[in-house]
Protein backbone atom coordinates (compact mmCIF):
# COMPACT_ATOMS: atom_id res chain seq x y z
CA UNK A 1 0.00 0.00 0.00
CA UNK A 2 1.17 3.56 -0.94
CA UNK A 3 1.77 6.38 1.78
CA UNK A 4 -0.03 8.96 -0.80
CA UNK A 5 1.74 11.78 1.45
CA UNK A 6 5.15 11.20 0.29
CA UNK A 7 4.59 9.80 -3.18
CA UNK A 8 4.61 11.46 -6.43
CA UNK A 9 3.72 11.06 -10.06
CA UNK A 10 5.88 12.38 -12.63
CA UNK A 11 4.54 13.31 -15.61
CA UNK A 12 7.64 13.65 -18.22
CA UNK A 13 7.96 15.66 -21.31
CA UNK A 14 4.46 15.20 -22.54
CA UNK A 15 4.91 18.58 -24.46
CA UNK A 16 3.76 19.59 -27.06
CA UNK A 17 6.82 19.14 -29.46
CA UNK A 18 6.62 15.72 -28.15
CA UNK A 19 3.81 14.72 -27.77
CA UNK A 20 3.06 15.94 -31.63
CA UNK A 21 5.73 12.77 -32.42
CA UNK A 22 2.72 10.19 -31.17
CA UNK A 23 -0.78 12.62 -31.82
CA UNK A 24 -1.91 10.28 -34.75
CA UNK A 25 -2.91 8.21 -32.11
CA UNK A 26 -4.60 9.88 -29.25
CA UNK A 27 -5.75 6.97 -27.52
CA UNK A 28 -1.66 6.94 -26.37
CA UNK A 29 -2.53 9.80 -24.20
CA UNK A 30 -5.18 7.84 -22.11
CA UNK A 31 -2.95 5.84 -19.77
CA UNK A 32 -1.36 9.15 -18.59
CA UNK A 33 -4.76 10.67 -18.16
CA UNK A 34 -5.98 8.15 -15.96
CA UNK A 35 -2.80 7.72 -14.37
CA UNK A 36 -2.74 11.84 -13.53
CA UNK A 37 -6.97 11.06 -12.45
CA UNK A 38 -6.00 8.59 -10.32
CA UNK A 39 -3.10 10.81 -8.02
CA UNK A 40 -5.32 13.97 -8.11
CA UNK A 41 -8.26 11.68 -6.42
CA UNK A 42 -6.06 10.15 -4.12
CA UNK A 43 -4.04 13.32 -2.88
CA UNK A 44 -0.88 12.46 -4.58
CA UNK A 45 1.50 15.31 -5.66
CA UNK A 46 1.47 15.31 -9.51
CA UNK A 47 4.70 16.87 -10.85
CA UNK A 48 5.00 18.16 -14.41
CA UNK A 49 8.64 17.92 -16.12
CA UNK A 50 9.38 19.37 -19.32
CA UNK A 51 12.82 20.69 -21.36
CA UNK A 52 13.36 24.05 -22.08
CA UNK A 53 15.90 26.44 -23.00
CA UNK A 54 17.05 30.03 -22.41
CA UNK A 55 16.87 32.00 -25.67
CA UNK A 56 20.44 31.62 -27.46
CA UNK A 57 20.67 27.89 -25.75
CA UNK A 58 23.26 29.03 -23.42
CA UNK A 59 23.06 25.70 -21.35
CA UNK A 60 23.89 23.30 -24.49
CA UNK A 61 27.40 22.71 -24.92
CA UNK A 62 28.51 21.84 -28.68
CA UNK A 63 29.99 18.56 -27.33
CA UNK A 64 26.36 17.80 -25.96
CA UNK A 65 25.52 15.30 -29.53
CA UNK A 66 21.49 15.04 -28.21
CA UNK A 67 21.43 19.20 -27.96
CA UNK A 68 23.71 20.82 -29.77
CA UNK A 69 21.70 19.80 -33.34
CA UNK A 70 18.58 21.67 -31.48
CA UNK A 71 20.12 24.68 -30.87
CA UNK A 72 21.15 25.13 -34.15
CA UNK A 73 17.44 24.14 -35.77
CA UNK A 74 16.04 26.79 -33.36
CA UNK A 75 12.62 25.95 -31.21
CA UNK A 76 12.79 24.30 -27.32
CA UNK A 77 12.94 27.76 -25.83
CA UNK A 78 10.88 28.15 -22.36
CA UNK A 79 8.21 30.25 -24.30
CA UNK A 80 7.70 27.71 -27.94
CA UNK A 81 5.06 25.89 -28.15
CA UNK A 82 6.91 23.00 -28.75
CA UNK A 83 7.99 23.16 -24.55
CA UNK A 84 4.45 23.71 -23.41
CA UNK A 85 2.42 20.72 -21.85
CA UNK A 86 -0.17 19.22 -23.75
CA UNK A 87 -3.54 20.10 -23.91
CA UNK A 88 -5.13 16.98 -22.62
CA UNK A 89 -2.86 16.49 -19.69
CA UNK A 90 -2.19 20.38 -18.60
CA UNK A 91 -1.34 21.01 -14.75
CA UNK A 92 -3.85 21.83 -12.28
CA UNK A 93 -3.10 24.58 -9.73
CA UNK A 94 -0.64 23.62 -7.00
CA UNK A 95 0.64 20.99 -9.34
CA UNK A 96 4.51 22.11 -10.26
CA UNK A 97 6.11 22.31 -13.85
CA UNK A 98 9.86 21.71 -13.66
CA UNK A 99 12.45 22.44 -16.83
CA UNK A 100 15.02 20.17 -16.80
CA UNK A 101 18.36 21.17 -19.32
CA UNK A 102 19.28 17.62 -20.25
CA UNK A 103 17.36 14.29 -20.03
CA UNK A 104 16.78 13.33 -16.83
CA UNK A 105 14.19 15.41 -14.81
CA UNK A 106 16.60 16.01 -11.90
CA UNK A 107 19.59 17.72 -15.01
CA UNK A 108 19.53 20.94 -13.65
CA UNK A 109 16.13 20.94 -12.07
CA UNK A 110 15.49 22.21 -8.70
CA UNK A 111 13.31 18.79 -8.86
CA UNK A 112 15.77 16.90 -5.77
CA UNK A 113 14.90 19.69 -3.69
CA UNK A 114 11.52 20.59 -4.60
CA UNK A 115 10.96 16.38 -3.58
CA UNK A 116 12.72 16.88 -0.24
CA UNK A 117 10.90 19.88 0.37
CA UNK A 118 7.44 17.97 -0.34
CA UNK A 119 9.36 15.01 1.94
CA UNK A 120 8.63 13.04 -1.38
CA UNK A 121 10.64 9.57 -1.18
CA UNK A 122 8.47 7.35 -3.48
CA UNK A 123 8.31 8.54 -7.39
CA UNK A 124 5.66 6.71 -9.99
CA UNK A 125 7.12 7.50 -13.72
CA UNK A 126 5.63 8.57 -16.42
CA UNK A 127 6.46 10.18 -19.52
CA UNK A 128 7.78 10.40 -23.58
CA UNK A 129 10.73 8.32 -23.58
CA UNK A 130 11.06 5.41 -22.36
CA UNK A 131 14.47 5.16 -23.55
CA UNK A 132 15.53 9.12 -22.51
CA UNK A 133 13.77 10.83 -19.85
CA UNK A 134 12.20 7.90 -17.95
CA UNK A 135 15.67 5.65 -18.31
CA UNK A 136 17.56 8.79 -16.76
CA UNK A 137 15.20 9.79 -14.70
CA UNK A 138 14.48 6.30 -12.97
CA UNK A 139 18.39 5.68 -13.28
CA UNK A 140 19.24 8.85 -10.81
CA UNK A 141 16.52 8.48 -8.97
CA UNK A 142 17.32 5.40 -7.88
CA UNK A 143 21.00 6.14 -7.11
CA UNK A 144 19.27 9.32 -4.79
CA UNK A 145 17.04 5.80 -3.32
CA UNK A 146 14.19 6.84 -4.00
CA UNK A 147 11.78 4.51 -4.28
CA UNK A 148 10.52 4.11 -7.72
CA UNK A 149 7.70 2.77 -9.88
CA UNK A 150 7.07 3.18 -13.52
CA UNK A 151 3.99 2.88 -15.02
CA UNK A 152 4.56 0.80 -18.53
CA UNK A 153 1.93 1.70 -20.38
CA UNK A 154 2.02 5.37 -19.51
CA UNK A 155 5.53 5.29 -21.26
CA UNK A 156 6.06 5.95 -24.80
CA UNK A 157 9.43 5.22 -26.90
CA UNK A 158 9.55 5.39 -30.47
CA UNK A 159 10.95 1.67 -30.82
CA UNK A 160 8.59 -0.56 -29.25
CA UNK A 161 11.78 -3.28 -29.02
CA UNK A 162 13.34 -0.93 -26.82
CA UNK A 163 10.18 0.16 -24.49
CA UNK A 164 9.17 -3.56 -24.78
CA UNK A 165 13.28 -4.90 -23.44
CA UNK A 166 13.50 -1.53 -21.17
CA UNK A 167 10.11 -1.77 -19.23
CA UNK A 168 10.68 -5.92 -19.30
CA UNK A 169 13.75 -6.92 -18.53
CA UNK A 170 16.44 -3.34 -17.75
CA UNK A 171 13.86 -1.67 -15.31
CA UNK A 172 12.48 -4.21 -12.88
CA UNK A 173 16.49 -4.64 -11.45
CA UNK A 174 15.67 -0.70 -9.57
CA UNK A 175 11.93 0.03 -9.76
CA UNK A 176 8.79 -1.63 -9.88
CA UNK A 177 6.97 -2.18 -13.16
CA UNK A 178 3.29 -1.69 -13.45
CA UNK A 179 0.31 -1.00 -15.72
CA UNK A 180 -1.74 2.70 -14.83
CA UNK A 181 -4.40 -0.27 -14.23
CA UNK A 182 -2.76 -2.01 -11.77
CA UNK A 183 -0.50 0.93 -9.79
CA UNK A 184 -4.50 2.69 -9.22
CA UNK A 185 -5.57 -0.92 -8.18
CA UNK A 186 -3.13 -0.22 -4.97
CA UNK A 187 -4.10 3.24 -3.81
CA UNK A 188 -7.69 2.08 -2.88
Amino acid sequence: MINHNNTALLVMDLQNGFVSRFAQNEEVLHPFQKAIEAARQHKIQVIYVRVAFNEGYLEVSPRNKAFSALSKHGGMTFTDEATQIHESVKPMPGEPLVTKFRVSAFAGSNLDVLLRGLQIDTLILSGIATSGVVLSTLREAADKDYSVTVLKDACLDADPEVHRVLTEKVFPRQAEVQTVDAWTQTLS
